[in-house]
């Protein structure tokens, strides 16, 4: 069924007979004010990833529902897995200005309905309303960037763009515990609703791209097939050694409907007219390598950002509050390097040294980590994780700029949403995997009987004895997780070697 897109507001930026070169705002690059209302809507989805977590204990004293609790989170990360490469390729047929508003709007439509619920169901089913709309808002915003300007000159605006994710992981809960504390959990949601009013006001009234009237087939069935294979391989990582043992039929059935689905639809798309990921993206040989390298470095950073606060609130004794302070360090190493790496390929430097330079840190930084125990001072501790935040930093960075030079405008949106969503499943797979370690880990350790259900609250009115047997417990655990990033690190490394330095585009 073909489709034709007629939005004169915004622009479609294929290559082809009647392409006049390549898209830009009137004028040349992004204005600041235009550039801002794009991060703004990019950090509506990267908050609202982490910021409930803080939130929920309060939410299911509020509606209840404590046995559907982790599907307030998971519903949230289903449906957003889903629709990024949908929204992606939605913007390179129709528009991106368009789709970003429109993934815009149904994410604030859905923040409003979240805030309204009134038990659990509702709140699930509200979440995925949100998460499909935050699908939309990141590879809206890098594929908007993407198109205006060439990636020998776009290095800054993808360094702010890739600083936001540590300022998210960090940030967010910081944020959903303060309107928790001083308002109420529903303002959680609420607070998105001016943020994204005044991203669509700004990219709505001052963002200008050429237009271009085209014919375009939807790819249904590979759409499909690619929701399917999301579907499956999420729901392994959420219930994976947790709500079912990973040699239960259950998760063995979605590694196997996973695996089918996936070799089905690279079959289809390598028929389709338009399909959803190109399979000629892949052929770039600096392409398929960085998608590589951000799988890893997706299961790496957030398995590593997740059990660090455990160790911080049940061994040191740090607030949750506190827990998130101490990985301000962190933050600021994948933030500084961001934002360095960004400078210096803008005046002209070389981008091939920084992967493997960043997958070797990712390995030092996990080994140095794992000399804490659990009289190591807490100030350490978290000054040691400045070491990895580089790492994760320029490998985030040279990514992302790889991914952007490797593909022509016409498939700006695939490319971006591609990485969006391999990212996103490798934090999903690699938390599964490195929790399972964590949890096999606290057992072998002597955690006592019940002793992973407690709180650090609880843990803290113990008996000396006891709570020794945890601390060492979770110390051991965290050596688990740490060992696991830093192999995934050293295969970081390695695949590092095989990128080319390709010359960024100018035009």
């Amino acid at each position: 069924m073909s489709h034709y897109a007629g939005d004169t507001s915004d622009t479609h930026d294929r290559q082809g007979p009647a392409a006049s070169g390549p898209p830009a705002e009137e004028g040349g690059g992004p204005s600041k004010l235009v550039l801002f209302g794009l991060l703004l809507g990019l950090m509506l989805g990267l908050l609202d990833g982490t910021i409930v977590g803080t939130a929920l204990p309060t939410i299911v004293g509020d509606l209840g529902g404590l046995d559907h609790l982790s599907w307030v989170v998971t519903a949230y990360l289903l449906t957003a897995s889903l629709s990024t490469p949908i929204w992606g390729k939605l913007g390179d047929l129709y528009g991106r200005k368009g789709s970003f508003i429109w993934s815009v709007t149904v994410f604030l439509a859905g923040s409003v309905l979240s805030g309204l619920a009134q038990d659990m169901g509702q709140l699930i089913a509200f979440r995925a309303v949100q998460g499909l709309g935050a699908g939309g808002l990141m590879v809206g915003a890098i594929s908007i960037i993407g198109v205006m300007l060439p990636p020998s000159q776009a290095g800054r605006s993808q360094a702010m763009i890739g600083a936001m994710m540590p300022v998210a992981l960090v940030g967010g809960p910081l944020l959903g515990g303060f309107l928790t504390d001083q308002l109420n959990w529903r303002w959680v949601f609420y607070v998105n609703v001016p943020i994204g009013a005044l991203a669509l006001l700004v990219v709505g009234l001052r963002l200008r791209l050429h237009t271009e009237r085209v014919k375009a087939q939807i790819d249904y069935a590979g759409a499909g097939l690619l929701c399917a294979a999301i579907l499956a391989l999420t729901l392994l990582g959420s219930w994976g050694g947790t709500t079912y043992a990973w040699s239960s039929p259950q998760i063995i059935g979605l590694g196997v409907t996973g695996a089918v689905a996936l070799a089905w639809f690279a079959r289809v798309e390598r028929r389709a007219v338009e399909p959803v990921i190109p399979p000629r993206l892949f052929a770039d040989r600096n392409f398929t390598v960085a998608q590589v390298l951000t799988f890893l470095t997706g299961a790496a950073m957030l398995g590593a950002a997740a059990y660090l606060p455990l160790y911080m609130q049940f061994v040191r004794g740090a607030s949750s509050t506190a827990s998130g302070m101490l990985l301000l360090p962190l933050m600021a190493g994948m933030f500084g390097a961001q934002l360095l790496l960004g400078k210096v390929l803008a005046a002209g430097g070389r981008y091939r040294p920084y992967p493997v330079i960043g997958g070797a840190l990712t390995v030092l930084g996990a080994l140095v980590l794992m000399t804490v125990d659990a009289g190591t001072p807490t100030a350490v501790t978290s000054a040691l994780t400045l070491v990895p935040g580089v790492g994760m930093g320029l490998l985030m960075q040279s990514t992302l700029l790889v991914t952007i030079n490797s593909a022509t405008p016409r498939d700006m949106g695939a490319a971006t949403g591609t990485t969006t969503l391999i990212r996103t499943i490798g934090s999903s797979l690699g938390i599964a995997v490195l929790g399972a370690v964590y949890t096999s880990r606290l057992h072998s350790a002597g955690m006592p009987e019940g002793g992973a259900s407690w709180t650090p609250e609880a843990v803290r009115r113990m008996p000396d004895g006891v709570r020794d047997a945890v601390r060492t417990a979770v110390t051991e655990g965290l050596h688990g997780v740490l060992l696991g990033a830093a192999l995934l690190g050293a295969v970081i490394f390695l695949a590092a070697w095989l990128m080319r330095e390709v010359p960024l585009r100018k035009e």
